[in-house]
């Protein structure tokens, strides 16, 4: 089996928020890989990771780092790939701004997706739309997922109305 989606992280130290994406692919039966790789120290090892990804089935690359977050754009310079980046909070951080700066602000011809500061599972939901267009069996399973979301809001709001208060009109 092929990954169809690469999990990037610039360190380990950003695994608890990519394994959302992870865990997102695992439920929704998407194949994918994870790497940690870092744009300053490794910058070889991401060149060629960046320059293989496709070869390996590899169609959308989520890519987390924190600080100065080079990651997602270099691994973007490096591919013609969708590059899905998720700013991370770290814990040298100047509260997660620097890390969504350094993704949000890319230069022109170098696009980034960028979603919220530690928003893996968006990430991964953004992903899934994206293999979506070319696949159908991802289709039903992003449609299902969809209608669940909805349940889910239904059924919060009819709990609310069981919650009773003296002066609730």
């Amino acid at each position: 089996m092929k990954p169809r989606v690469s999990i990037i992280m610039g360190s380990t130290s950003d695994w608890k928020v990519m394994e959302q994406a992870a865990k997102f692919f695992d439920e929704m039966e998407i194949p994918f890989e994870i790497n940690a790789l870092s744009a300053h120290r490794t910058p070889e090892k991401v060149m060629d990771f960046t320059e293989n990804a496709h070869n390996r089935g590899v169609e959308v690359i989520i890519a987390g780092a924190g600080a100065a977050a080079h990651l997602p754009g270099v691994i973007a310079a490096g591919t013609h790939l969708p590059v899905i980046g998720v700013p991370v909070k770290s814990s040298n951080s100047l509260d997660g701004w620097d890390s969504i700066l350094s993704i949000l602000q890319m230069p022109a011809g170098i696009p980034v997706a960028t979603v919220a500061l530690d928003n893996a599972r968006n990430a991964a939901i953004l992903a899934l739309q994206m293999l979506s267009i070319g696949d159908e069996n991802v289709r039903k399973k992003l449609l299902q997922f969809k209608k669940d979301l909805k349940k889910k809001v239904v059924q919060a709001n009819d709990d609310l109305k069981e919650v009773k208060f003296k002066f609730r009109v």
